[in-house]
Protein backbone atom coordinates (compact mmCIF):
# COMPACT_ATOMS: atom_id res chain seq x y z
CA UNK A 1 0.00 0.00 0.00
CA UNK A 2 2.95 2.50 0.64
CA UNK A 3 4.48 1.68 -2.61
CA UNK A 4 1.26 2.86 -4.54
CA UNK A 5 1.00 5.90 -2.11
CA UNK A 6 4.49 7.32 -2.63
CA UNK A 7 3.42 6.10 -6.93
CA UNK A 8 0.15 8.20 -6.84
CA UNK A 9 2.08 11.20 -4.96
CA UNK A 10 5.03 11.16 -7.19
CA UNK A 11 2.19 11.32 -10.54
CA UNK A 12 0.59 13.81 -8.94
CA UNK A 13 3.95 16.32 -8.33
CA UNK A 14 5.28 15.49 -12.09
CA UNK A 15 1.40 16.18 -13.09
CA UNK A 16 1.41 19.46 -11.23
CA UNK A 17 4.97 20.61 -12.70
CA UNK A 18 3.55 19.23 -16.06
CA UNK A 19 0.86 21.63 -16.44
CA UNK A 20 2.69 24.78 -14.23
CA UNK A 21 5.45 24.49 -17.15
CA UNK A 22 2.58 24.33 -19.95
CA UNK A 23 0.61 27.18 -18.81
CA UNK A 24 3.33 29.35 -17.27
CA UNK A 25 5.87 28.90 -20.09
CA UNK A 26 6.29 28.22 -23.69
CA UNK A 27 8.84 26.87 -26.10
CA UNK A 28 8.10 29.30 -28.72
CA UNK A 29 7.86 32.61 -27.72
CA UNK A 30 4.95 35.01 -28.26
CA UNK A 31 5.66 36.49 -31.95
CA UNK A 32 6.30 39.68 -31.54
CA UNK A 33 9.40 39.25 -29.00
CA UNK A 34 10.74 37.07 -32.11
CA UNK A 35 14.19 38.63 -33.58
CA UNK A 36 14.07 39.22 -37.55
CA UNK A 37 15.94 36.09 -38.36
CA UNK A 38 18.31 36.45 -41.41
CA UNK A 39 18.96 33.58 -44.06
CA UNK A 40 21.67 31.55 -44.35
CA UNK A 41 21.47 31.57 -48.05
CA UNK A 42 19.50 32.78 -50.84
CA UNK A 43 18.31 32.20 -54.29
CA UNK A 44 16.23 33.84 -57.06
CA UNK A 45 15.22 31.87 -59.41
CA UNK A 46 12.72 30.87 -63.03
CA UNK A 47 10.96 28.31 -63.65
CA UNK A 48 8.95 28.29 -66.92
CA UNK A 49 5.71 26.17 -66.91
CA UNK A 50 4.28 25.20 -70.45
CA UNK A 51 1.08 23.15 -70.40
CA UNK A 52 0.14 20.21 -72.99
CA UNK A 53 -2.58 21.75 -75.01
CA UNK A 54 -3.04 19.16 -78.23
CA UNK A 55 -0.71 21.95 -80.35
CA UNK A 56 2.21 22.26 -78.65
CA UNK A 57 4.02 19.07 -77.60
CA UNK A 58 7.27 19.96 -78.71
CA UNK A 59 7.45 22.59 -76.06
CA UNK A 60 5.37 21.59 -73.58
CA UNK A 61 6.65 20.56 -69.92
CA UNK A 62 3.66 19.91 -67.88
CA UNK A 63 0.69 17.75 -68.64
CA UNK A 64 -2.31 17.52 -66.78
CA UNK A 65 -3.19 13.90 -65.54
CA UNK A 66 -6.29 14.56 -63.44
CA UNK A 67 -9.27 16.13 -64.48
CA UNK A 68 -13.15 16.26 -63.16
CA UNK A 69 -15.24 13.63 -64.34
CA UNK A 70 -16.26 14.99 -68.12
CA UNK A 71 -13.62 17.30 -68.63
CA UNK A 72 -10.41 16.16 -70.90
CA UNK A 73 -7.06 16.23 -70.44
CA UNK A 74 -5.65 19.30 -72.83
CA UNK A 75 -7.47 21.91 -72.01
CA UNK A 76 -7.66 22.95 -67.57
CA UNK A 77 -11.50 22.44 -66.41
CA UNK A 78 -13.79 25.19 -65.31
CA UNK A 79 -13.75 28.76 -64.65
CA UNK A 80 -11.21 27.84 -61.47
CA UNK A 81 -9.78 24.44 -63.05
CA UNK A 82 -11.40 22.97 -60.05
CA UNK A 83 -10.18 19.30 -59.48
CA UNK A 84 -7.23 19.22 -62.37
CA UNK A 85 -3.90 17.84 -61.12
CA UNK A 86 -0.74 18.76 -63.34
CA UNK A 87 2.63 16.97 -63.30
CA UNK A 88 5.48 19.03 -64.74
CA UNK A 89 9.31 18.91 -65.46
CA UNK A 90 10.24 22.83 -66.32
CA UNK A 91 13.56 24.69 -67.06
CA UNK A 92 14.86 26.46 -64.23
CA UNK A 93 16.63 29.99 -65.08
CA UNK A 94 18.38 32.47 -63.49
CA UNK A 95 17.44 35.46 -65.14
CA UNK A 96 13.58 35.94 -66.48
CA UNK A 97 14.27 34.43 -70.06
CA UNK A 98 12.58 31.15 -71.11
CA UNK A 99 15.23 30.77 -73.82
CA UNK A 100 18.53 31.17 -70.97
CA UNK A 101 20.36 28.45 -70.43
CA UNK A 102 18.92 26.16 -67.86
CA UNK A 103 20.78 25.79 -64.88
CA UNK A 104 18.10 22.96 -63.38
CA UNK A 105 14.84 21.25 -63.23
CA UNK A 106 11.39 22.23 -61.34
CA UNK A 107 9.73 18.92 -60.94
CA UNK A 108 6.26 17.86 -59.33
CA UNK A 109 3.11 18.45 -59.27
CA UNK A 110 0.31 21.38 -58.71
CA UNK A 111 -3.52 20.18 -57.95
CA UNK A 112 -6.27 23.14 -58.72
CA UNK A 113 -8.20 22.69 -55.32
CA UNK A 114 -10.87 25.40 -54.75
CA UNK A 115 -13.81 25.89 -56.27
CA UNK A 116 -14.55 29.88 -56.09
CA UNK A 117 -10.94 31.39 -56.82
CA UNK A 118 -7.80 30.44 -58.62
CA UNK A 119 -6.00 28.01 -55.75
CA UNK A 120 -3.64 25.37 -55.90
CA UNK A 121 -1.63 23.29 -53.74
CA UNK A 122 1.98 22.52 -54.60
CA UNK A 123 4.62 20.05 -53.99
CA UNK A 124 8.01 20.04 -56.26
CA UNK A 125 11.61 19.87 -56.76
CA UNK A 126 14.27 22.20 -57.57
CA UNK A 127 17.55 19.93 -58.97
CA UNK A 128 20.13 22.22 -59.97
CA UNK A 129 23.42 20.86 -61.21
CA UNK A 130 25.45 24.00 -62.03
CA UNK A 131 28.91 24.97 -60.80
CA UNK A 132 27.54 27.41 -58.53
CA UNK A 133 25.17 24.85 -56.61
CA UNK A 134 24.31 21.17 -57.10
CA UNK A 135 22.15 19.32 -54.92
CA UNK A 136 17.59 19.62 -54.52
CA UNK A 137 15.71 21.32 -52.71
CA UNK A 138 12.24 20.69 -51.93
CA UNK A 139 9.47 23.05 -51.65
CA UNK A 140 5.48 22.74 -50.49
CA UNK A 141 2.48 24.41 -49.38
CA UNK A 142 -0.72 26.02 -50.72
CA UNK A 143 -0.39 28.68 -53.32
CA UNK A 144 -3.18 31.47 -53.70
CA UNK A 145 -2.66 32.30 -57.43
CA UNK A 146 -4.46 35.89 -57.23
CA UNK A 147 -2.07 36.87 -54.28
CA UNK A 148 0.82 38.84 -55.88
CA UNK A 149 3.96 37.59 -53.68
CA UNK A 150 2.75 34.06 -52.08
CA UNK A 151 5.04 31.91 -49.82
CA UNK A 152 5.20 28.29 -49.42
CA UNK A 153 7.97 26.46 -47.07
CA UNK A 154 11.42 24.24 -47.96
CA UNK A 155 10.70 21.06 -46.11
CA UNK A 156 14.33 19.64 -46.99
CA UNK A 157 17.06 19.30 -49.29
CA UNK A 158 20.17 17.56 -50.32
CA UNK A 159 23.87 17.78 -51.64
CA UNK A 160 24.76 22.04 -50.88
CA UNK A 161 20.91 22.04 -49.36
CA UNK A 162 21.47 19.02 -47.34
CA UNK A 163 18.72 19.03 -44.79
CA UNK A 164 18.06 23.17 -45.62
CA UNK A 165 14.75 25.05 -43.90
CA UNK A 166 13.03 28.18 -45.56
CA UNK A 167 10.70 30.25 -47.08
CA UNK A 168 10.10 30.60 -50.88
CA UNK A 169 8.07 33.92 -52.23
CA UNK A 170 6.73 32.94 -55.33
CA UNK A 171 5.09 36.06 -58.17
CA UNK A 172 3.62 35.38 -61.20
CA UNK A 173 6.21 36.61 -63.47
CA UNK A 174 4.51 36.03 -66.63
CA UNK A 175 1.50 34.16 -68.10
CA UNK A 176 -0.17 33.61 -71.74
CA UNK A 177 -3.63 32.54 -71.88
CA UNK A 178 -3.78 29.23 -69.90
CA UNK A 179 0.06 27.75 -71.49
CA UNK A 180 2.66 29.22 -69.95
CA UNK A 181 3.36 30.65 -67.14
CA UNK A 182 6.30 31.94 -65.50
CA UNK A 183 7.05 32.05 -61.61
CA UNK A 184 9.94 34.08 -59.77
CA UNK A 185 11.22 31.85 -56.69
CA UNK A 186 12.54 33.86 -53.58
CA UNK A 187 14.40 31.52 -51.83
CA UNK A 188 15.24 32.55 -48.11
CA UNK A 189 17.05 29.02 -46.57
CA UNK A 190 17.11 29.34 -42.44
CA UNK A 191 19.09 26.10 -41.77
CA UNK A 192 21.91 25.68 -43.76
CA UNK A 193 24.06 22.76 -43.02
Amino acid sequence: MGGEKAFSFIFLLFLCFFLANLSGSSAHPPRHKLKQRIPCKQLVLYFHDVVYNGHNKANATASIVGAPQGADLVKLAGENHFGNVVVFDDPITLDNNFHSPPVGRAQGLYVYDKKDTFHSWLSFSFTLNTTMHQGTLIFMGADPILIKNRDITVVGGTGDFLMARGIATIATDSYEAEVYFRLKVDIKLYECW
